[in-house]
């Protein structure tokens, strides 16, 4: 594995991807066991804007697993969820389920180098930005590439499956 020691990191290396990596000081009070909060202060760590940090969440869609790939500061649409990965209906996937499938632990899930190849949907909102970043596979590591290498990378689609407040 590369120098940070993520299978995220060395996807993108081993790829060839233009990238960045992040690494920030975690506040250990932050332990969610929900993963909550955790892109949150990967945004305030990094003085990154939340609309260009984005958190990835596991999504049951009809019984199989996909990654939403949202904004720090906003929610899944589960319901445009649904629509995008071609399913009737999505519910966050149980956090044992999320890590198993990944091999990433809650709050570190990247959707690149995952355990098992997950369909992937990103939110239509990256494409306003020239880099986004994503986690690197730990909870005090981020990625920065383009939203369109991160798709060519986990052969994602994009959909507007963000909603805020």
């Amino acid at each position: 594995m590369g120098a940070q020691g993520t299978r995220a990191v060395d996807a993108a290396r081993r790829a060839g991807i233009p990238h960045a990596v992040h690494e920030y000081a975690r506040d250990p009070r932050n332990l969610r066991p929900d993963g909550r909060g955790y892109a949150l202060e990967a945004v305030a760590a990094l003085g990154v804007d939340a609309g260009r940090l984005f958190k990835t969440i596991v999504v049951d869609v009809d019984g199989r697993l996909g990654l939403a790939v949202v904004p720090a500061d906003a929610e899944v649409d589960l319901k445009a969820a649904a629509d995008a990965f071609g399913g009737r209906r999505a519910s966050i996937a149980p956090p044992a389920d999320a890590e198993r499938a990944t091999g990433y632990v809650l709050g570190g899930i990247s959707p690149l180098g995952t355990r098992r190849v997950l369909p992937t949907v990103l939110d239509a909102s990256a494409a306003g930005h020239p880099t986004i970043h994503v986690s690197a596979g730990r909870r005090d590591l981020e990625i920065e590439l383009a939203a369109e290498d991160l798709l060519a990378l986990t052969r994602g689609i994009v959909a507007p499956i963000a909603r805020r407040g």
